[in-house]
């Protein structure tokens, strides 16, 4: 067994059971300090209770966040020490700055917020959940400029084999690592609205609180219409990052071959399952629109894979249905958005339509997944674009069983803490607000 191709399911394993309790972590911080904003302004108690209810799936998330993200770190040490090693100076710097200045924070403050009602002022309090929230958002930050160098490596020159910080300005203004950014933060707020939506649905369909659940509902709405729209602009403007970064990325999320002014985009396409170079069928093409969606040009060129080396090559097929589906979730999200604006008045009333918000609710976890994907496999085989190559990453003294072994321990610990993450959130989703809760133990 290949040791590097091991390393890469380990990595995939912690990274994706982690991102699934990242994004509701930034949300839904947002959402809870709008809310307990509120409830500061106006001394109304049902927004107290909203802060509560929503702040226990809130802690459950980020908990199990905090302890699925510790084994992310320690693989860069295990398993991709040669990378390490080459980038050490600009990845850990940054990395180094997430930590000391956002989740320090975050921490801090996350244990003021749940221990401190009653404990400490209204205003005080206050102030803790907005630092949680802003923190998440920092912490993300840092992480995704480090993710940005992987990408669009800048800032740096390499003495003795070694890439060495050369501008660390260059670095944080990375527009591939700020553009991911933007990008990954408005999925995260939308991913929080449609949960907020999803769940308030259900006990508005149970008919259980239901004053608390449209108030719920209708800011979980303006999340989702809000970004929605924040999302679509974002990940257009990546696009064309991407196009212009990484033309063999941009290529295989469309599928394109033949280098072409002009470029067509088709609504139908079918690349070839085998390493067989171009698509089955490519049908209704819109005529220069994949030029402008990469440059703003209808007559722009577009770099096709045939013009890229094929050990340079992405892999087609998982980059570009991963782009396809998410941007078709991307739209349905944004028609959902815009719809339920229209009837936001009649949602207490809808009966079994409110299912189309229950039914929703996964669906935003999966488009961020998928974006990851095309990130990540759209990179291949490069692990810092155009510098050094995913095969030359891994760490040489470890044996491919030790990493067998390992990912197998991983996976039935990750998977006993994403059951455990499921059962808790959802019984926390499904009790009445009417629980009153002061603090958290």
């Amino acid at each position: 067994m290949d040791p590097i191709i091991l390393s890469r399911l380990q990595f995939a394993v912690a990274t994706i059971v982690h991102f699934f309790y990242v994004p509701l972590t930034i949300g839904l911080g947002f959402f809870i300090a709008i809310m307990e904003t509120y409830y500061v302004k106006t001394g109304d108690e049902k927004y107290k209770k909203q802060a509560q209810f929503w702040g226990r799936i809130f802690l459950i998330n980020f908990v199990l966040g905090v302890v699925t993200g510790i084994a992310l770190e320690f693989q860069f040490g295990t398993n991709w020490a040669l990378y390490s090693k080459y980038v050490g100076d600009i990845f850990g710097s940054l990395l180094a700055i997430e930590a000391t200045l956002a989740f320090f924070l975050e921490s801090t403050f996350i244990g003021i917020w749940a221990f401190g009602w009653n404990r400490v002022s209204k205003k005080v309090h206050l102030l803790s959940i907005w630092l949680v929230a802003f923190a998440g958002t920092i912490s993300a930050l840092w992480i995704l400029l480090a993710n940005g160098f992987m990408q669009n490596p800048v800032g740096y020159v390499e003495v003795d084999g070694v890439a060495k910080l050369d501008s660390f300005l260059t670095v944080v203004t990375n527009p591939y690592g700020w553009w991911m950014y933007i990008h990954t933060v408005a999925g995260a707020m939308l991913l929080s609205g449609f949960l907020v939506m999803g769940v308030s649905a259900w006990h508005l369909f149970c008919g259980r609180d239901v004053d608390f659940f449209s108030r719920s509902f209708r800011l979980g709405s303006t999340f989702a219409l809000i970004f929605s729209i924040v999302l679509a602009l974002a990940g257009h403007q990546l696009g064309q990052v991407t196009a212009k970064y990484q033309k063999s990325k941009f290529a295989a999320m469309e599928s394109v071959w033949e280098t072409q002014k002009g470029a067509d985009m088709h609504i139908l396409k079918i690349p070839h399952f085998t390493a067989e170079e171009g698509n089955v069928v490519e049908a209704l093409p819109l005529p220069g629109f994949l030029s402008f969606l990469a440059t703003n040009d209808f007559e722009a060129e577009v770099i096709g894979l045939k013009d890229i080396k094929p050990e340079d090559r992405p892999p087609v097929w998982p980059v570009f249905y991963s782009f396809r589906l998410m941007v078709g979730l991307g739209c349905l999200f944004l028609a959902v958005a815009i719809g339920t604006f229209f009837i936001r008045g009649l949602v207490p009333s809808l009966g079994w339509g409110l299912w189309i918000y229950i039914l929703m609710i996964p669906l935003p976890y999966i488009a961020l997944q998928l974006g990851w994907i095309v990130t990540e496999i759209g990179r291949q085989p490069w692990v810092v674009f155009n510098v050094m190559r995913v095969s030359e990453a891994g760490s040489p003294p470890v044996d491919w069983y030790q990493i067998l072994l390992t990912l197998l321990a991983m996976i039935a610990i990750y998977g006993a803490i994403t059951i455990t993450g499921f059962v808790l959130m959802i019984k926390s989703a499904l009790n009445s607000p009417q629980n009153r809760v002061e603090h958290y133990a």
